[in-house]
């Protein structure tokens, strides 16, 4: 008794000192719902709703736009139809905490016939509900074909 008492013991404080480590899977499967919500919902909406509270938005030409309620001023003229905009991961990683991410990638936005390439950062903070929300989002149009 005595000694299957002791293994347990032991057992336990091992895996008390060890946390799961983050599986960056889990932020890039985020980042690809997200380019899908964009297309399924319109690329504003999305925008809208995967963003953390304290998001901060950089784009060209423009001072940072700070706060879920400002990145819906952003997007609330924004066109619904007639645009396409999605994007792929090809990398990233998440913080030891798993708290904190980041992914980069390239988009492709198509209306009528142009299409636009580039491609883009994003930072990835968990919310108050554990959910992956993107907290920093930039991107730089133009690569090549």
């Amino acid at each position: 008794m005595k000694q299957t008492f002791l293994s347990f013991l032991i057992l336990l404080l091992i895996s008390c000192g060890q946390t799961e480590t983050p599986d960056v899977k889990q932020l890039f499967e985020a980042d690809k719902s997200f380019s899908d919500a964009s297309g399924k919902i319109g690329y504003a909406k999305a925008f809208i709703d995967f963003a953390h509270p304290d998001v901060a938005f950089l784009r060209d030409n423009s001072m940072p736009v700070v706060g879920k309620t400002a990145v819906q001023r952003l997007f609330e003229n924004a066109p619904s139809t007639g645009l396409n905009f999605s994007w792929e991961p090809l990398g990233g990683d998440i913080a030891k905490s798993g708290e904190l991410g980041y992914t980069y990638g390239v988009y492709t936005i198509t209306q009528d016939s142009v299409i636009e390439k580039g491609t883009y950062v994003s930072v990835w903070k968990k919310d108050g509900n554990g959910q992956w929300k993107y907290i920093l989002d930039s991107g730089n149009e133009g690569i090549g074909q």
